[in-house]
């Protein structure tokens, strides 16, 4: 199975091994890509595991009529393995009950004991 995030490689190389805690993302886009592929896959518990701590839900209930199914990255800045902070803005494609949407947010991520996190975001 390719990947949900976009990169064209395998599932298992490459956001599966963030989801299971083998590994984690090195930089704020890579956690933006896991995080895409956790909602596409239905993986609740990485996503809250990856959520900063300041802003993190007590639960999360994802929505099981969205189909996700393109991830576009639009821009990033800061988020490199020397950096504290990033954003990322993306478009997230998606399907619900046969009909086409869009997701575009500006995210925000903060690492948080030395993991990338995800802050917040605000909707465009």
């Amino acid at each position: 199975m390719k990947c949900p995030c976009g990169t064209g490689s395998a599932f298992d190389d490459c956001c599966a091994p963030l989801h299971s805690g083998a590994t984690t993302a090195p930089t704020a886009t890579a956690l933006m890509r896991s995080r895409y592929s956790a909602f596409a896959v239905g993986d609740g518990a990485y996503l809250l595991r990856t959520w900063h701590s300041s802003t993190r839900p007590r639960e999360l209930t994802l929505d099981a009529a969205l189909r996700w199914e393109r991830l576009e990255i639009v821009s990033a800045t800061g988020g490199g393995p020397l950096h504290a902070t990033g954003t990322v803005e993306f478009r997230a494609h998606h399907r619900r009950d046969g009909r086409p949407g869009v997701l575009h947010e500006h995210s925000r991520f903060r690492r948080e004991d030395g993991q990338w996190t995800y802050l917040d975001g605000e909707h465009r």
